[in-house]
């Protein structure tokens, strides 16, 4: 019989499955979970999964008792009935997945200096009498200028209509709430002390919500979820093809997906604080250049070509409603602004979060994720730049490869005497040498780093990240006619396999460390550097690979490991300080503009610094740092 492609997103998990197999039996088959609370016996509808690409078995009337006409022509299909009959992709939505992805991008304590957009302002009016007839919106106006020195005032349209009902129907005491002293964009009853903000990080494979008290500025609860835009492509290029490739709906379906992502982390996010949506009054958004274009519905194809400009680099605001946000109908949107190119918003929050502008010490900051973004310099000059790292750093790509969930390996531990693994597994406390039951189904991109790593500083794999044929273990073995190493045993996993490194995983992961550090090579000779100060590594991955395996893999240069850390999602930290400080937009618009922008792929040296980058840990730079944690005849080999 034939075998098919299989794809499952957002875990990226991938194989080939033969012909006839329902989709639920694939995801068995290749470790990725699907709701089933009746068995497999048709009988829940749990199991739903949307078809994105491919050929399944005819839609039947034992589906129809579960999935409406609108969501079969979106192409919702019951996992335990469907069958393959071709190559596929299908997306296995947030709630047919028993096991919630694990997302890092919990808020950080930094210390922000209180001064939102939003501004409320209490009041007891007069009203108006045959002596004193002057209009509503004219009455606020006259007193907010007298007791408040605020002058010019306009009012949001759907605020004015508000305005006669709420006065008279609460004695004319009210709170105003205004929009960067310029415009009225609520009116409420009696004295309010709290308005709300949200800020925003859209990624490309993760999105982060923040939800702040702008008049205390406390992070009051948090959400995330997966990018929903990942059914149309893993990286942005991919998405812009889609894009580009259907242009009678293609911008169309890919804006209305983040939307409605954002949607619902709204709906979320404004639950667990006993708030709604429609208290949220201002929100400010980061992401990288294609994020922001789908997030705002401009065609970003010229995104993609040479010299990849962008449609607007400053920043924007926009009412929430025309985009479809369902927030306070007078709510506004601050996007941050975007450096050049690929090199987006999310880079700018990194920068004023982090303030290396303000810095003596030449620091580099690497924002790691499915495109990395680089900058590097100090309070003299900034370059940026951005690579394409893709997705395997995040366990696509990769055999046994997930993204950070329950059941995934996320720590290895190689004995360098007898190659024996020791492995800690997400939702697990402790190593698995410790526990009698192990239940892990596949290894995320801090555990792919960690065995890397791992099999570097223990001879098993050479410079080259060639595995080496004079290595005696029996994790070591040939399958396929191609060399593996066995991390975990199938009777220690949950998916009834042996989950293995393979030799292509090893070169999907030289590929994006490559990347990563061919980045900053060049912008140290752009800028004459011969050595680094300091190495910050923001994103949520970056947070969870251990700053050492990094080093011994070089995804970065050499650094003493002392002034290498992480500082989470600096991206968000950003929206979030440009939402309680509004000084920070200002910041935010004067770095985008000083910052230079450097296109590595037109640097002269560019493929040679990349195949250079491609060992372990560098063809020929040096690593004294390494000294001590690597064995000399192994760096030096």
């Amino acid at each position: 019989m034939k075998k098919y492609q299989v794809v499952f997103q957002p875990s990226g998990r991938r194989g080939e499955v033969l012909e006839g197999k329902t989709v639920i039996e694939a995801s068995r088959e290749l470790g990725e979970e699907i709701e089933s609370l009746c068995g497999e016996e048709r009988s829940c509808g749990k199991c739903k999964v949307r078809l994105e690409k491919g050929d399944l078995s005819p839609f039947t009337g034992e589906e129809a008792k579960f999935i409406q006409e609108a969501e079969r022509t979106e192409g919702y299909r019951l996992a335990c009935v469907a069958q393959i009959r071709g190559d596929i992709q299908v997306f296995v939505p947030e709630e047919s997945r028993p096991g919630k992805q694990v997302i890092r991008k919990a808020a950080n304590q930094r210390s922000i200096e209180k001064k939102p957009a939003i501004g409320l302002y209490y009041l007891e009016l007069s009203p108006p009498t045959l002596h004193d007839p002057l209009g509503d919106f004219d009455r606020l106006k006259k007193d907010l200028s007298e007791k408040y020195n605020l002058f010019s005032l306009d009012i949001d349209y759907d605020t004015l209509k508000k305005i006669p009902n709420v006065l008279r129907q609460h004695d004319w005491k009210v709170t105003v709430t205004t929009w960067m002293e310029k415009e009225i964009v609520d009116i409420q009853p009696g004295k309010v002390e709290a308005a709300y903000g949200l800020a925003i990080d859209i990624g490309t494979t993760t999105v982060a919500g923040y939800l702040c008290n702008l008049q205390d500025g406390k992070v009051i609860a948090t959400h995330s979820i997966m990018n929903p835009q990942i059914s149309f492509g893993e990286d942005v290029i991919s998405r812009i093809a889609y894009a580009t490739g259907h242009p009678e709906n293609g911008l169309e379906k890919i804006h209305r997906s983040i939307i409605d992502g954002l949607n619902g982390l709204i709906q979320e996010v404004t639950k667990r604080s006993d708030l709604s949506p429609e208290d949220i009054l201002e929100l400010t958004v980061v992401g990288n250049t294609t994020m922001h274009h789908f997030f705002l519905k401009i065609n970003p194809e010229y995104v993609g070509l040479a010299p990849f400009p962008p449609a607007i680099q400053h920043s924007m605001d926009v009412k929430a409603r025309d985009i479809g946000l369902k927030v306070h109908s007078s709510a506004n949107v601050h996007i941050l602004p975007i450096e050049a190119g690929f090199v987006g918003a999310d880079n700018v929050g990194v920068l004023i979060a982090e303030e290396p502008y303000h810095q003596d010490e030449m620091v580099l900051i690497i924002d790691i994720g499915t495109n990395g973004e680089l900058v590097m310099g100090n309070k003299s000059i900034m370059v940026s730049s951005s690579c394409a790292t893709g997705p395997a750093l995040e366990g696509a790509h990769i055999k046994f490869g997930m993204r950070a969930a329950p059941g995934a390996i996320e720590r290895v531990r190689i004995n360098p005497e007898t190659y024996e693994v020791d492995f800690k597994v997400i939702g697990q406390e402790s190593w698995h040498s410790e526990l009698r039951i192990v239940t892990a189904k596949g290894i995320c991109g801090s555990g792919v780093i960690a065995a890397i790593a791992e099999l570097y500083r223990t001879g098993v794999i050479g410079k080259s990240g060639r595995f080496k044929k004079d290595v005696s273990s029996r994790r070591l073995r040939i399958t396929d006619g191609r060399p593996e190493f066995v991390i975990a045993w199938k009777d220690e996993t949950s998916v009834g396999k042996d989950i293995t490194i393979t030799q292509e995983d090893v070169r999907n992961v030289q590929l994006a460390k490559g990347a990563l550090y061919t980045g900053a090579k060049l912008m140290m000779k752009k800028l004459g550097v011969q050595r680094l100060d300091q190495v910050i590594l923001a994103g949520a991955f970056g947070s969870s690979i251990d700053t050492e395996e990094a080093l011994i893999l070089g995804m970065f240069p050499d650094c003493d490991l002392k002034n290498v850390y992480a500082v989470g999602n600096a991206a968000g930290d950003g929206a979030r300080m440009a939402l309680l400080n509004r000084n920070k937009r200002i910041e935010a618009e004067e770095i985008a503009r000083k910052v230079k922008y450097l296109e590595l792929t037109l640097e002269p040296d560019f493929q040679k610094e990349f195949i250079q980058a491609l060992h372990i840990p560098h063809m020929k730079d040096p690593f004294p740092h390494l000294k001590g944690i690597v064995r000399d005849e192994i760096l030096n080999q």
